[in-house]
Order: C-alpha cells, then sequence, then structure tokens
C-alpha cells in the first residue's frame, strides 16, 4: 500500500469557498444511520480490530470496516485468517464486512454468515488491484463482466436483511469507464449504497483520483454516494463534497499516517480550523496502538508494529533513527521500550543550567 504523501493533491480555494463545502453530519444507509458521515475504508494488513479501535476511540468516524475477506475463506471451516479478519468487539458498531469472490451463491452464503454474526452492513469488494485477487476474477477483475456483478448483487441482497453496499473503482481502465452503469445496476438491485474510489485498477494507487467520475455516479442514482481518493486533509474531504456532492467520504491510505483524520475533519466541518497533533501526542498515539496489538495477543504484532512505525512516525524529527531502532527490535517488549526512550527523551524539560 503506498503512503498517502506519494501522490499530492491540488484542491483549488474555488472548491472550498463554494456554499455547503462540509462533510455531512449523518448518511442513512438503509435503515442505519452513520454519524458522521465519513468511512474508514477497507484496508489488507491495516483495518484489523486494533486498528478499527484504535481509530473508533480518537473519535470523529461514522464506520467502520474490516479487511476485505474472502468468501470462500468465509465458509472454509479451518480458515483461521478469515476467522480473525471477521473478528471484532461490540465498541466498533457499527461496523461493515467486505467481502470478495465470483461466485453468486458463495457470496450470497457468505454474506448470511456475516449478518448471522452480528454485523451491521456486508460490503462487496470490486476495487482491489492486486493481482493474485484478479486473476480469481475478484475485487476489480470483476469489472470486466457487469452480467457476472449484476448475478452477485442479486444473490447477496436476496440472502440478507441487512444493509448491503458496494466499493468499486471507476472500470478497468480509462477506455473501460463503467461507473456509472455499475452504480445504477446497484440501485437497481436493492444496494443501499455505492462507494467509488475514483481510479481504475489499471491506476492502482498512482496519479490522481477522477472525482467527477464521482459527481457522475452521484447525479446518476438516489441512494447514497460514499466519494473516495486522494482526501489527505480537512479540506480535501470538504472539497470533494463540494465538487461531487457525495453524501459521505470514505478514508484509507491517510488514517494509518494521520489517525486523527476523522476527529479533524469533524473539527473543520464545526468551525473550520482543526487541531494539529503535539509530539506528546504522537507518543500516545503510537504507545496506544502499539499496547492494543500486544494485549490483542496478535500472532503477528512484532510485524504489524514494524510495519505501521512508517507511518506513525512520518514527520517526526529524528523519525528515521527511531525506525531503525523499531526494525532491528526482535520483541514487542523491546520495541515499546524503544519508543518509550525515543520519546521521554525528546519531551524531557531542558535541565537549567547554573553558571
Amino acid at each position: 500500500m503506498r503512503k498517502y504523501w506519494e501522490n499530492p493533491v491540488n484542491v483549488g480555494a474555488g472548491v472550498l469557498a463554494r456554499a455547503g463545502a462540509s462533510v455531512p453530519d449523518r448518511v442513512a444507509i438503509g435503515s442505519l444511520q452513520i454519524t458522521p458521515a465519513t468511512v474508514l475504508a477497507p484496508m489488507a494488513g491495516v483495518t484489523d480490530t486494533v486498528f478499527r479501535r484504535f481509530i473508533r476511540n480518537l473519535g470523529g468516524c461514522g464506520l467502520i470496516m474490516t479487511e476485505f475477506t474472502s468468501a470462500d475463506g468465509v465458509l472454509r471451516a479451518k480458515d483461521q485468517k478469515a476467522k480473525r479478519y471477521l473478528h471484532f468487539y461490540e465498541d466498533e458498531h457499527p461496523i461493515s464486512a467486505q467481502l470478495f469472490g465470483s461466485d453468486p451463491k458463495v457470496m450470497a452464503d457468505a454474506a448470511r454468515m456475516v449478518e448471522d454474526l452480528g454485523f451491521d452492513l456486508v460490503d462487496l469488494n470490486l476495487g482491489c488491484p492486486a493481482k493474485k485477487v484478479v486473476k480469481c476474477n475478484g475485487g476489480s477483475g470483476l469489472l470486466r463482466d457487469l452480467p457476472a456483478i449484476g448475478k452477485i448483487f442479486e444473490a447477496v441482497r436476496a440472502a440478507i436483511k441487512i444493509p448491503f453496499t458496494v466499493k468499486f473503482r471507476a472500470g478497468w481502465d480509462d477506455e473501460n469507464i463503467v461507473c456509472v452503469e455499475l452504480a445504477k445496476m446497484a440501485e437497481d438491485c436493492g444496494l443501499c449504497a455505492v462507494a467509488l474510489h475514483a481510479r481504475t485498477r489499471e491506476q492502482g494507487y498512482s496519479g490522481q483520483a477522477h472525482w467527477e467520475w464521482i459527481s457522475a455516479v452521484k447525479q446518476a442514482v438516489k441512494i447514497p454516494v460514499i466519494g473516495n481518493g486522494d482526501i489527505r486533509t480537512p479540506k480535501d474531504a470538504c472539497a470533494i463534497v463540494a465538487q461531487t456532492g457525495c453524501d459521505a467520504v470514505m478514508i484509507g491510505r491517510t488514517a494509518p499516517a494521520n489517525p486523527w483524520i476523522f476527529r479533524q475533519i469533524e473539527q473543520y466541518t464545526a468551525s473550520g480550523r482543526y487541531e494539529e497533533p503535539a509530539e506528546a501526542d504522537r507518543y500516545q498515539m503510537i504507545r496506544t496502538y502499539f499496547q492494543m496489538l500486544v494485549e490483542e495477543e496478535l500472532p503477528d504484532a512484532v510485524g504489524k508494529m514494524k510495519q505501521f512505525a512508517s507511518w506513525f512516525t512520518h514527520g517526526v524529527p529524528g523519525g528515521a533513527g527511531l525506525r531503525k531502532a523499531i526494525y532491528e527490535s526482535k520483541s514487542a517488549p523491546e520495541i515499546l521500550a524503544r519508543v518509550e526512550e525515543f520519546f521521554e527523551q525528546r519531551l524531557r524539560p531542558a535541565s537549567l543550567v547554573i553558571i
């Protein structure tokens, strides 16, 4: 997953100045009220139960989503990875489970199991660009076969009572943009909302998101449209609403580097200003997340700490040294000790020198 700052986006002042340039305080997805209208995007290797609860505790996020999970894996009793992906706690509500797959019956059965587990929504992944997913006709691979998508929509919608949504890309490539047609089909099949990542599968995470595609989808359907792509600041979140008219915003790659983004959007929408975290806040954030990983007893806790170190320490003076110390550590307690040593030295008041 590319880091959020690798594709800079320019937001014109004119867009921000338009009337109503703010993120809605709520959006209704079926019978479910999402407050505020902000969504943590599903991200493989990122949005596990620890990160979701971590984001939820920081405030400002209306809906959280699981990592995308194989429908086939959900139905296999021995698939421990799928079970781990779908594990959640009561304080995570409202929460959506995202599934991927290409067989309508398998998708319907998996969605039914997800509903029985107590999830508030089921979401279909039509956006993942990974080759290993696409070659199985999953994720964005299905964008080349709209009739097959329609069969999945119908099967899943008939199988569950909870809201059913879809997250998709604009198309396979610039020559095959299908987002409007797909959104209309979703609405006709009874889906409750659509989320568009305004890039093609061919783009991956490169280049800029084409927000005009979100506008086109919003004009084509009456169900809620969630905008996703290149939202890195609260101003971006307000700008995408002003430019596209979308009903909610979805934040992906920005969240691991700036987990305060949802709270900042809420503050900016309310007052036109938002708080930037101090170094002490960043210390508390890193320590809290790492301790949550340890307490959850995840088998890959050390790997997760090292993975998130590059995001959490971005922009921290001397952060390269901390990352090196974390990468060289062999255990979770050792990593926590390195973090504490680093920040305690930086936050310690300067000693008075008496002459």
